[in-house]
Formats: structure tokens, C-alpha cells, sequence
């Protein structure tokens, strides 16, 4: 499954599209391209989470894209997602990989830190994830990471490697040549109110990806 760890990774945001807009803001991402989509949801109860994320699954079964839950191994495996996207907790990794098996993706936040991504890819993460790149509206106080942090991170790893932070489509090829395999949206994709829109968003992100 990780040879599909490639293109748009949307990831959705509860204030940018609440319950009403998430499914047809998810799908318009869909339809113009993202490979991934990762449903993050803080403040829901379990219930909620429970049934949004069910109903983003099916979606993304029907789109033929991965389905990932952000930090819940519990919620992922009840919903049947593809994985689950990791914080850096102790014992995160082998913890969700010990709950979800071998043939899940478990994905892991490394921000600008390559020996967070060394400990990462140590322990069985599918994939890593580095930012933010640019000003982020999600994470304003995140610190910077630079393209020759990429860089080395290609350079180092074999696992697949998402650019995360105010990546939109006018700034995310910089982060492709340095060995980006995947580039990650909230803001930069979901803050609109227009379903088409969106989806325009993601076809031009997704152009950049050369065919696989």
C-alpha cells in the first residue's frame, strides 16, 4: 500500500468545513485528484468522530483514495481506514502498529527534526512528515523547516516524505524537486466555501505529480 503514498494529501479541518460541508467538501478534493485524505477532528465526541469518519471511508473507497485518521488507531481500525496519521507521543508507532497490523499505513509528524524522523523510521512509519514550509494558518507558531532539510531527508530515507505547512499550488513544486513524495493542504485547499473551487485547488496540486 505504501507505492500509493503519492500526490495531494488532504487533510480536513472542522472550523474550515464542519459537519454540514465535510462531505461534499472531502469529495470535491476527491474529484480533482488527492490521493490521500486525512480526517482530523479534535474537538467531536467520540460519536461524532465515530460517524464522520465512517462516512469519509466509504467516500474515499469510492474515489479509490486512502483513507487515514489522525491520531486514533481505535477510530481507524473501527472505520476500516487505511491508517492513521502520528503525533510524536512515546511509543505512538509500535503502539497503533501493534493495534492496526502490518498492512495498515501509519504515518508519523517529524516537524523540521530528522532525528524524530530517524526515530520514525525505526519503529515502522510508512511514511514522514516534515514542516511547515511556509507561514501556516493551521500551526502559525510551528517553527520553519527549509528545502535543504527535504533535502537531507530524501537523502536519508527511503520511506515516502510529505511537505506539510501553507503549502498551496503556487509554492508546492519547490517542495517536489527537493523530494517531497506528497504534499499535505488544510487552509490552502479547504478555505472556501465553494465546492468547485476546491476542487479546481486540487487539480492544480495534483497536476504537479508526474504520473505514476
Amino acid at each position: 500500500m505504501t507505492s500509493r503514498l503519492h500526490g495531494l494529501y488532504a487533510i480536513t479541518d472542522p472550523m474550515l468545513i464542519p459537519d454540514q460541508r465535510l462531505l461534499p467538501a472531502a469529495q470535491a478534493a476527491l474529484r480533482g485528484g488527492a490521493r490521500l485524505l486525512q480526517y482530523r477532528d479534535k474537538p467531536a465526541s467520540a460519536m461524532q468522530r465515530l460517524e464522520r469518519a465512517g462516512r469519509l471511508a466509504a467516500l474515499c473507497r469510492q474515489y479509490g483514495a486512502l483513507f487515514i485518521v489522525n491520531d486514533d488507531p481505535a477510530l481507524a481500525q473501527a472505520v476500516k481506514a487505511d491508517g492513521v496519521h502520528m503525533g510524536q507521543s512515546d511509543g505512538a508507532v509500535p503502539a497503533a502498529r501493534a493495534l492496526l497490523g502490518a498492512d495498515k499505513i501509519i504515518g508519523v509528524s517529524c516537524h523540521g527534526d530528522l532525528a524524530l524522523a530517524a526515530k520514525g523510521a525505526a519503529e515502522g512509519a510508512d511514511y514522514l512528515a516534515l514542516g511547515r514550509f511556509y507561514p501556516s494558518h493551521t500551526k502559525p507558531k510551528a517553527p520553519p523547516v527549509t528545502l535543504d532539510t527535504l533535502r537531507e531527508a530524501r537523502d536519508r530515507f527511503t520511506q515516502p516524505l510529505v511537505a506539510i505547512g501553507g503549502v498551496t499550488a503556487d509554492n508546492a513544486q519547490p517542495l517536489i524537486d527537493a523530494g517531497a513524495d506528497m504534499v499535505a493542504l488544510i487552509h490552502g485547499l479547504f478555505a472556501t466555501t465553494d465546492c468547485d473551487e476546491i476542487e479546481v485547488r486540487a487539480r492544480q496540486l495534483s497536476r504537479l505529480f508526474p504520473v505514476r
